[in-house]
C-alpha cells in the first residue's frame, strides 16, 4: 500500500497526525514509513523536505518504486513502536523557500518558450543559486540568448507575478485525460500525472507537467532575478534565483555595490567610470616601475659584472624582486667562473649561479638545512631559503670555505 501524499492537496499544511507503520534500518540509517505523510521526497529537480517525526529529525525522504515514502531520520536508534499515532512537522521556512524557487522557474521557463522558443532541458536547484538549461528550438528566428534577452524575460516575468496569477495543480489518471490540457513540454507519463498551471488554462503564462511544491498565487513568489546566461553543451545555461534566497544575495551584493562607491567617493551611476579611470592611473603607475626596475636591473648586471672574479661573490638586494633577480644572474652565469651569490633581503633567499663548475645544486642541497635552510636547484643555479637573516651570511662564509 502506497504513502498518502497530504501535500498533493494542502501544500500550506505544516503539522499533521498519522500513523507509523514500519520501521527499517538501511545504509542511509533509520527508516520511517507512514501512512501518509506532508513531507516532499525528493524528485523533479526540488530537494526533499526536512522536519521532525515525533522528537526525531528527519533528514532525507525519497519514494521508492511501490510508492512508499521513506523518511530517514538522523539519531540511531529509535524508540518509537509502529501501529501508533505520532505527530509529524515540517521544516516549513524550507518548504516555502522550494515552493517560491520552484514556481519561478517554472514561470521564467514559459517566459523564454514564449518570447523565444527555447525548450527547459536541464534543471537545478542548488544552494547558491538555480540553473536551467534552454535549448532554442522553438523559433528560427533566434540562435543565441544574449544578456538584453535575459532582461526582457526576467521583467516580464516578474510581471507575472506582481500581477499576483493563480497557480493551481490539475491530477489526471493517465495520459488519455490529460493530452488535450495546453502544457509547453509534451507529457512524458501514462499515469497520475499533475500540470501545474500559471494562470488561466485558457491562456496560462506557464503549464507544464511537474510532481513539486508550489504557492496557489505567483505573488508569493516575490521576484525573479537572472544574474547570468552563458552557452552549455549546445543551449544556454541561465543562472538565477527566486524569492527569499534572492532577495538575500541582492542585498549582499548591494553592500559590495556600497562599499564601492564609499571607497570612490561615487554614486551607482558614475563609480565604474570612477573605478575605470583609477585602473587606467595604475596601469600607468605599474608601467613606470617596470621600466624603472628594468633599468635598476641592468645597472646592478653591469656594476655586478665590472666586479666579478676567480672568487665567490655576494650582493644583497632589497628593491629588485626574486624574479628580476634571477633574471641577472641568468644573464652572468656565462661570463662566471665562481659561483655568484644574489641575496634578497626581504625573504632571507640566496639564489646562487654559475656555469655548472661548481654544481649549485649540490652546495644548496648538502649545506642549506646545516642553517634550518630549504631549496634546491640544478648545476647552473639553485635557491636556498632560511628562517632568519643572520644564516645568510654563516652559510655564504661556509660555501666561500669550501671552495677554497
Amino acid at each position: 500500500m502506497s504513502t498518502l501524499k497530504l501535500f498533493q492537496n494542502d501544500v500550506y499544511l505544516k503539522s499533521v497526525t498519522v500513523v507509523l507503520t514500519e520501521i527499517n534500518k538501511n545504509k542511509k540509517g533509520i527508516d520511517l514509513v507512514l501512512d501518509k505523510t506532508i513531507f516532499f521526497p525528493v524528485g523533479g529537480g526540488q530537494s526533499c523536505d526536512i522536519g521532525t517525526i515525533d522528537k526525531y529529525h528527519v533528514i532525507d525522504v525519497f519514494e521508492d518504486g511501490e510508492g512508499l515514502i521513506h523518511h530517514i531520520i538522523s539519531e540511531h536508534d529509535c524508540m518509537l513502536d509502529t501501529n501508533t499515532e505520532i505527530e509529524i512537522e515540517i521544516d516549513w521556512n524550507l518548504r516555502f523557500e522550494n515552493m517560491q524557487r520552484h514556481c519561478g522557474e517554472h514561470i521564467l521557463s514559459g517566459i523564454f518558450h514564449k518570447e523565444y522558443g527555447g525548450v527547459n532541458r536541464g534543471f537545478h536547484m542548488g544552494n547558491d543559486y538555480m540553473t536551467i538549461d534552454i535549448s532554442l528550438e522553438g523559433n528560427s528566428n533566434f540562435t543565441e540568448i544574449n544578456w538584453d534577452m535575459c532582461l526582457n524575460a526576467e521583467i516580464i516575468a516578474n510581471e507575472i507575478v506582481w500581477q499576483n496569477e493563480p497557480v493551481n495543480v490539475f491530477r489526471f489518471a493517465n495520459y488519455e485525460e490529460a493530452k488535450d490540457f495546453p502544457v509547453r513540454k509534451p507529457l512524458e507519463f501514462d499515469e497520475d500525472i499533475s500540470i501545474v498551471c500559471v494562470g488561466s488554462p485558457e491562456n496560462p503564462s506557464d503549464s507544464v507537467a511537474c510532481c513539486g511544491t508550489h504557492p496557489d498565487t505567483a505573488g508569493q513568489v516575490g521576484f525573479i532575478k537572472i544574474y547570468k546566461v552563458e552557452p552549455n553543451k549546445g543551449m544556454y545555461r541561465i543562472y538565477f534565483d527566486v524569492g527569499k534566497k534572492a532577495l538575500l544575495d541582492y542585498d549582499k551584493n548591494y553592500d559590495v555595490l556600497t562599499q564601492l562607491t564609499n571607497h570612490f567617493s561615487a554614486g551607482t551611476s558614475d563609480v565604474m567610470e570612477k573605478i575605470k579611470i583609477r585602473e587606467e592611473k595604475n596601469k600607468t603607475a605599474k608601467d613606470r616601475v617596470y621600466k624603472l626596475a628594468k633599468h635598476i636591473s641592468s645597472l646592478e648586471e653591469s656594476n655586478i659584472r665590472k666586479t666579478l672574479s676567480n672568487n665567490p661573490t655576494a650582493y644583497k638586494f632589497d628593491i629588485l624582486t626574486i624574479e628580476e633577480l634571477l633574471v641577472v644572474g641568468r644573464n652572468l652565469s656565462e661570463s662566471l667562473t665562481s659561483v655568484l651569490f644574489l641575496v634578497h633581503n626581504p625573504t632571507n633567499t640566496i639564489l646562487l649561479f654559475s656555469n655548472g663548475k661548481p654544481d649549485c645544486g649540490k652546495l644548496v642541497n648538502d649545506n642549506a638545512n646545516i642553517y634550518g635552510g630549504k631549496g634546491g636547484g640544478h648545476k647552473e643555479s639553485a635557491r636556498a631559503i632560511f628562517p632568519k637573516e643572520e644564516y645568510i651570511d654563516v652559510f655564504i662564509d661556509l660555501i666561500e670555505k669550501h671552495l677554497r
